[in-house]
């Protein structure tokens, strides 16, 4: 008589697959799964935002301004060039300080796919790293911190910039607000482009390219160096956005209508023409080779590629004019950029218990 050994394979204890499908982890509206547990990880491109997101962290202490503070009290800054910083400073100051806002206030809640959650929680740290900053440049150098940060309530150009991103938040807080109609989801992608394609795809990126302009030319390092960290920060929190706003429409495509494309492409058209005033008011003469005239053609040139990279039709066509930006958005370098090195992140040297 011979029998036969039977055996059944049983699960790992480990291994969550057996109570989750995958495919129910939708990055909207889903009620089938808890939006805490992590595993399986259904979207792989947004555990990868956070781990490179990790890998670029830093303090702005780390950072030493000591070049910095003898230029800004030497006489070899024009005033044309002190605005520049000042400028840009009071509209990053509070800038970053909205987005982290709009992510803890409007974005996190109606996210209910948990790996994008995580993500959305390291972003919001490091939108408080870079309001650090810069008060860290503020203090450094003498200014008055209260004048930079208030800023945004004094030059129109800034203003502007700031109203336009708050609203789009005050409409996600409303009291009736929900994604579960296609009109409420389509108000919640909204907000996703003002932010991550607007704010920090297109807004952000004429800064950089003023205060980044110094720096390639030896002048103000400190503070270059720590834009060069958060521009790297920034270009993961653009590509996090985007694939988020496409996953979005894909598990959504009801809500990708001509018409929502035009009010989109009409959003994107109109931070450009803001863009090109801050521009106009930051460099009304030129200073170091830039001229406002130049942002323009530049702030086009970036909202082309972000229309693109969410489906839409590029507008502008037109040519960048600061290729040596590209050396800058490369977040794969660690060292020399612009013949400074950039400071390698110390976990643990630091810490006194």
């Amino acid at each position: 008589m011979s029998c036969c050994n039977v055996t059944t394979e049983r699960p790992k204890p480990w291994d969550l697959s057996r109570f989750i499908n995958p495919e129910h982890k939708r990055l909207v509206n889903c009620k089938t799964v808890d939006v805490n547990q992590l595993v399986p990880i259904k979207y792989h491109w947004a555990w990868e935002h956070y781990l490179n997101g990790c890998a670029n962290h830093w303090m702005p202490t780390e950072i030493p301004m000591q070049r910095d503070i003898e230029l800004w009290k030497s006489d070899q800054l024009t005033p044309d060039e002190r605005r520049v910083i000042l400028r840009n400073l009071g509209f990053f100051s509070t800038a970053e300080s909205l987005v982290g806002n709009n992510i803890v206030l409007a974005i996190y809640r109606y996210i209910t796919n948990p790996e994008a959650r995580q993500y959305l929680l390291r972003q919001a740290f490091e939108e408080a790293i870079h309001t650090h900053a810069f008060h860290y440049i503020c203090e450094s150098l003498g200014l008055d911190a209260r004048e930079v940060f208030n800023m945004y309530h004094e030059i129109n150009s800034i203003h502007d910039k700031d109203l336009f991103e708050m609203r789009l938040t005050e409409d996600i807080l409303q009291p009736d607000f929900t994604t579960e109609t296609t009109e409420g989801l389509q108000r919640f992608v909204k907000n996703l482009v003002g932010f991550y394609v607007i704010m920090e795809g297109l807004f952000f990126y004429s800064g950089f390219a003023m205060i980044l302009n110094f720096h390639r030319q030896g002048r103000m390092t400190g503070i270059g160096e720590q834009f060069q960290y958060i521009l790297r920060d920034e270009t993961i929190h653009l590509n996090f956005g985007i694939d988020l706003i496409n996953g979005i429409r894909m598990e959504n495509p009801e809500i990708w209508t001509p018409t929502f494309r035009q009010e989109l492409q009409s959003l994107i058209e109109q931070a450009v023409e803001l863009e090109v005033l801050y521009a106009r008011d930051c460099l009304p003469r030129g200073i170091l080779g830039l001229k406002a005239e130049m942002f323009r053609e530049y702030v086009q040139y970036i909202a082309d590629r972000r229309l693109e990279r969410i489906g839409l039709t590029a507008r502008y066509h037109s040519k960048n004019p600061f290729p040596w930006m590209s050396e800058a958005i490369d977040v794969g370098k660690q060292k020399n950029f612009f013949e400074t090195r950039v400071t390698e992140y110390q976990a643990g040297g630091s810490l006194r218990w």
